[in-house]
């Protein structure tokens, strides 16, 4: 079974909607570890509405916080202490989908980041990039990180319209898959979530 940690470059590159369509494409299960802020709008509830099957489960956030913001300061705020011994994968037979906070180095708490969590949970990345003035720069140094600490990384997902001089450097400079495009979608919903699950043909 797959197990795919879905990380980004930074904040609102596409997380969530990549992760949709991951879950979507391999009908997997989908776990959100922290949930900062939007309770009632999680990442978990958007996924779940975005997807069309009746297989895939959706597994309880170890922690749910109540500010919008990185999670140490939200964890501060609700005085609560993110521990990283406390995350645990989820028990399941099928494929498993996990969606990040934020970029790798988001602090958890003082000591630990995202990139200390995607280690304890020891899986595979998938690393979400989207195009604009300084991602070559943001995409490489993710990259670099993942490698400095032998993550296992399964490839770049871009996310946005083609540009073939940044995914090209980018592919050359990281050696790393490039797992392909997430075009523009003008109306997300489970149907046309559905068809663009369809072309992730190296998931």
């Amino acid at each position: 079974m797959k197990t795919y940690f879905i990380t980004g470059i930074g904040t609102d590159v596409g997380k969530t909607i990549a992760a949709a369509l991951i879950v979507q494409a391999l009908k997997a299960d989908y776990w959100k570890p922290i949930q900062a802020g939007d309770l009632e709008a999680s990442d978990s509830l958007k996924v779940k509405s975005l997807i069309a099957n009746e297989i895939t489960k959706f597994h309880p956030e170890t922690y749910q916080l109540n500010h919008a913001m990185s999670p140490h300061a939200a964890a501060e705020r609700d005085r609560v202490h993110i521990d990283i011994s406390n995350f645990d994968i989820p028990k399941t037979n099928n494929h498993l989908v996990i969606e990040g906070a934020g970029g790798l180095l988001v602090p958890l708490n003082r000591t630990n980041t995202i990139l200390d969590l995607i280690e304890l949970l020891n899986t595979e990345v998938i690393l979400v990039s989207k195009h604009y003035l300084g991602s070559i720069n943001h995409t490489l140094m993710s990259a670099a990180l993942l490698q400095q600490r032998k993550i296992k990384v399964k490839g770049i997902l871009f996310n946005g319209l083609e540009n073939k001089e940044t995914e090209s450097i980018i592919k050359e400079i990281t050696g790393l898959e490039i797992l392909g495009r997430i075009a523009p979608i003008e109306s997300l919903n489970k149907t046309s979530i559905a068809a663009h699950a369809l072309k992730l043909k190296n998931i």
